[in-house]
């Protein structure tokens, strides 16, 4: 094999000695902010500055060793995804705003962003500008509203406040504090507009839901797509991207706090922010803060497991991948009793935004019973699945093949979280309509 390289500066990369699981990209810390200079260097160029460097990733592209071929090719992929996305943004900064009638203002954040311009930007400069920033302001906002499809909307509604405030805004430095804002107030908009309140799961007539205590039904919650996440050598300001608040568990939790104690504790405990720098954001005083962060947290962890390691891990692990093939394949033999052996005895099993929830294997059991057993007249069809990754956990695409029909059609997306003794604890079964952000197609 190939000794492979630093992107950066060349040098190769130090042997894993029997390590498992992805090898660093760079070989130290230094390479890694380096490249992630150049690549926030290119975005801020502006538009011509972003293709050219696409013209040089081409000229750059060899086919040999595959290894450099196929890191070559990701790279350019990326570039020319962020173009598409810059492309649509500089597009969109026309069209009207989601929100008719913000209720906050947006205002600059610091002096730091009224450095004088002699050229204000255009559509296509802005764009280049936000567009380095999307992905952590897209988490941002799901973590604020725990929807996938929200946090898209937000994101527009973001940049279009931000086209429109550009005046408040004219200079580079501090972009991202500046959307940070924005997005903030404009996730607090949405939420007094929606008024969401998480509510507990009722029993349904007919239905054995199992012995235990109802889940907190959160209808809007929504899964998020792991490739959508960069890694920790593409983006060092790790605490906006981590997956770690961004698992299932943490993401309900959230949604039982109030939309500015929420506010709060995320600028706060996920993002890093000071006090003073979250009050500038919310328009709040410091001791405001310090008081919302204190009743956040306890109820925060009312919502969690006891121990950390019950919802949140280091990733999955080769084994638990092995048993999501299991879980995958006894589904797709129609093996109810395989499927038994990979559930553990309390298992729950929700489907927001649907109403039907167990709680204990046996319950869940019956009520699969009855759609794998082909003998039955509620005999949903017979399934096949792919993986796929949800908000740091494995999960599975699953298809079905009604009777009388000939095409696998997209069903349901299985977000699986694993226990300490590596047996299923949590099922989360979502709607298929969200599969293509996953890179998964609706067809088979």
């Amino acid at each position: 094999m190939a000794e492979e390289s630093c992107p950066s500066c060349g040098k190769p990369l130090t042997a894993r000695a029997g390590r498992t699981g992805r090898r660093s990209v760079y070989c130290s810390a230094a390479c890694r902010q380096k490249a992630y200079r150049d690549r926030q260097g290119s975005a801020g160029a502006g538009v011509d500055g972003l293709i050219k460097e696409i013209g040089r990733q081409v000229e750059e592209l060899v086919p040999q060793p595959p290894s450099v071929f196929y890191s070559g090719v990701t790279e350019l992929s990326s570039s020319v995804a962020r173009l598409r996305r810059v492309a649509r943004t500089a597009r969109d900064s026309a069209q009207e705003s989601v929100t008719h009638a913000p209720v906050t203002e947006v205002t600059a954040v610091t002096d730091e962003v009224r450095a004088v311009a002699e050229v204000p930007l255009d559509e296509g400069d802005f764009a280049a500008l936000v567009e380095s920033h999307r992905r952590e302001i897209q988490v941002h906002c799901y973590r604020m509203t725990g929807s996938y499809d929200d946090a898209e909307d937000l994101v527009q509604e973001t940049f279009l406040r931000a086209w429109r405030a550009r005046d408040t805004f004219e200079g580079r430095a501090g972009a991202r504090t500046w959307l940070y804002r924005i997005a903030t107030n404009a996730c607090l908009d949405f939420q007094r507009r929606t008024a969401r309140r998480p509510q507990r799961y009722e029993p349904l007539p007919g239905m054995n839901h199992g012995g235990g205590e109802p889940p907190a039904r959160i209808t809007w919650l929504q899964p998020y797509p792991d490739d959508e996440l960069p890694s920790a050598e593409q983006q060092p300001e790790a605490a906006a991207v981590s997956r770690e608040t961004l698992e299932l568990v943490f993401l309900a939790a959230v949604q039982h706090l109030p939309p500015r104690q929420r506010a709060v504790l995320v600028l706060r405990d996920v993002l890093g922010l000071t006090a003073v720098e979250t009050g500038e954001a919310l328009d709040m005083t410091v001791a405001s803060v310090n008081s919302a962060l204190q009743r956040a947290r306890p109820t925060l962890r009312d919502r969690l497991p006891g121990r950390r390691a019950d919802w949140t891990a280091d990733g999955p692990t080769e084994h638990q991948r092995t048993l999501v093939k299991r879980y995958m394949a006894a589904a797709e033999r129609l093996d109810l009793s395989e499927v038994a052996a990979l559930l553990s005895e309390d298992v729950t099993l929700t489907m927001p935004p649907n109403p039907f929830w167990f709680t204990g294997r046996d319950a869940l059991l019956e009520f699969l019973s009855v759609s794998l057993d082909a003998n039955s007249p509620m005999f949903l069809g017979h399934w096949r699945h792919l993986p796929a990754r949800a908000n740091g956990q494995l999960a599975a695409g699953g298809y079905v093949r009604r009777p009388g029909t000939t095409v696998y059609r997209a069903q349901v997306l299985d977000v699986l979280r694993f226990g300490a003794d590596d047996r299923i604890v949590e099922i989360t079964s979502f709607e298929p309509h969200l599969f293509p952000a996953f890179g998964l197609p609706l067809r088979l």
